[in-house]
């Protein structure tokens, strides 16, 4: 069986690619180390490795984008599993799995467990994780316009988006179907996730499942500047129980969502445009392994 590490050197405060090399050999000296060379790169690594017919094992090396790219290019691939060796800032998706930190010792990979998990599908893409749209998807998507400004950080850039957009409007109109039912009208938020933890803080939905074959849908309605701090603060630590005025949440197998123009759609840190976009589970559509020992299971079952 092959192991291959996907490397991005563009994740995370620097490039881990003599260090991923050197790890690598250590602990599987017959590893194979491939390093990306611009956006996209990562996926057509992971296809061309799977499309050997081999048995492979991938792991992406950088952030949940990193992860994300490597997914979308070994989806539909049977003899192709997995995981992430993380480098990124936020590193997300492994926040599911009862001790993230393991991810980061590569020897504890000698001894792994494997499951099939779930897929969120948009369009020709794939989604491990979560995928976000309005308020925060604007936010997060429009803050790489403003690291570039001199003596902006990271955390700066994130503000002065949240400030600008802020100001533009925290709600706009959406046409929502979630397994037919309708929800229009104006929205802050909408989450679709099969994961439970996104944009570094961020933990909507407590309760969804990486493989139980369905998506778990929260709609924030839309708030003024008074009130999107407070409704923020109890969706982002998964409070939604707690204020079924501001937030509906529905399980479902398909949302159907249609905007006004072209919207961002945050897919696990990895943007997407649309303006009438459609979700839909995949069941066991990816095989992940991961540290021995772990289990993924939600604490609030």
């Amino acid at each position: 069986m092959r192991q291959i590490f996907i490397v991005n050197p563009a994740a995370g405060k620097r490039d881990r690619t003599q260090e991923v090399r050197q790890q690598a050999a250590q602990v599987f000296p017959d590893a194979e180390v491939l390093v990306s060379s611009g956006p996209g790169d990562c996926a057509a690594l992971a296809r061309a490795a799977c499309q050997s017919g081999e048995e492979v094992r991938l792991y992406a090396c950088g952030g949940d984008g990193t992860l994300n790219e490597v997914v979308n290019g070994a989806a539909g691939f049977s003899n192709a599993a997995v995981t992430h060796y993380p480098g990124g800032s936020g590193n997300d998706f492994i926040k599911c799995f009862s001790d993230p930190k393991a991810f980061f010792d590569l020897a504890r990979f000698q001894q792994t467990e494997e499951k099939v998990l779930d897929l969120i599908q948009c369009g020709d893409k794939y989604s491990i994780n979560i995928c976000s749209m309005g308020y925060d998807a604007r936010i997060g998507t429009q803050a790489s316009r403003y690291k570039r400004l001199p003596l902006v950080t990271g955390t700066g850039a994130y503000l002065i988006s949240a400030a600008v957009n802020t100001v533009r409007g925290i709600h706009r109109p959406y046409q929502v179907e979630v397994d037919g039912e309708c929800f229009d009208g104006e929205k802050t938020l909408i989450c679709i996730a099969n994961g439970r933890h996104y944009g570094g803080t961020f933990y909507p939905v407590p309760v969804a499942k990486l493989d139980d074959g369905w998506l778990d849908v929260l709609l924030v309605r839309g708030v003024g500047r008074l009130t999107v701090l407070k409704v923020i603060g109890s969706y982002a630590k998964g409070g939604f129980a707690s204020a079924p005025d501001l937030i509906t949440y529905r399980r479902a197998k398909r949302v159907h969502i249609v905007c006004r123009e072209e919207e961002p759609i945050n897919m696990d840190g990895e943007l997407v445009m649309s303006q009438d976009a459609s979700f839909q589970v995949v069941p066991g559509a990816i095989r992940f392994f991961y540290p021995g020992g772990l289990s993924c299971e939600p604490e609030n079952k």
